[in-house]
C-alpha cells in the first residue's frame, strides 16, 4: 500500500488519497465485527460496488494515510478517536488480530496492543451504534 510518511488511519473513508480495504464487516447490527485481510486491497470503483446496496464503510474497514490536523479526531499530535476506543470500549480479542497494516497503523503506533484488542468491533459507518459506541465516535466526548 504505497503512501507518504504519514501513518495509516484504520478508520478512513474510501475517497481519501491512497485508501485501501483492510477488512470486511460481518456479525450482526448489534454486534458487528471485522475480519481483517492479509493484505490491503486498493479502493477502486469495482471494489466499492461490492458493498451495494449499502455504503462501503458499512461493510469494509478502510485505511489511508492519516489526515492529521485535517481530521476532527486529531489534536495535539494524537488521534483522539483511538484514545477513546482504548478508554471506552471493551477488549474483544485476547490475541492480536491478523492485520495487513499494523507496522504502519497510527492506532498501533499510538496505543499498541490495547488498540488492536478493540479494533475488530469498530465499524466506520454503524447505523445502529450502542450509546457507548456513539460516545467513542463523538469528537466532543471527554475521556477520563
Amino acid at each position: 500500500m504505497p503512501h507518504d510518511n504519514r501513518p495509516l488511519c484504520p478508520s478512513a473513508q474510501p475517497d481519501w488519497q491512497g485508501s485501501a480495504v483492510i477488512g470486511v464487516v460481518h456479525g450482526t447490527a448489534d454486534q458487528p465485527t471485522v475480519s481483517f485481510l492479509a493484505e490491503p486491497i486498493p479502493v477502486t470503483g469495482e471494489v466499492l460496488a461490492l458493498s451495494q446496496p449499502v455504503t462501503p464503510t458499512e461493510v469494509f474497514r478502510i485505511a489511508a494515510p492519516c489526515m492529521c490536523s485535517g481530521c476532527v479526531h486529531f489534536t495535539a499530535g494524537v488521534c483522539r478517536l483511538v484514545s477513546r476506543v482504548v478508554k471506552m470500549l471493551p477488549v474483544v480479542t485476547e490475541s492480536l488480530p491478523a492485520c495487513g497494516i499494523r507496522p504502519e497503523c497510527r492506532w498501533w503506533r499510538q496505543e499498541g496492543e490495547a488498540a488492536c484488542h478493540r479494533c475488530p468491533q469498530v465499524v466506520t459507518d454503524n447505523f445502529y451504534p450502542s450509546e457507548q459506541m456513539r460516545g467513542v465516535a463523538n469528537p466532543a466526548s471527554r475521556i477520563a
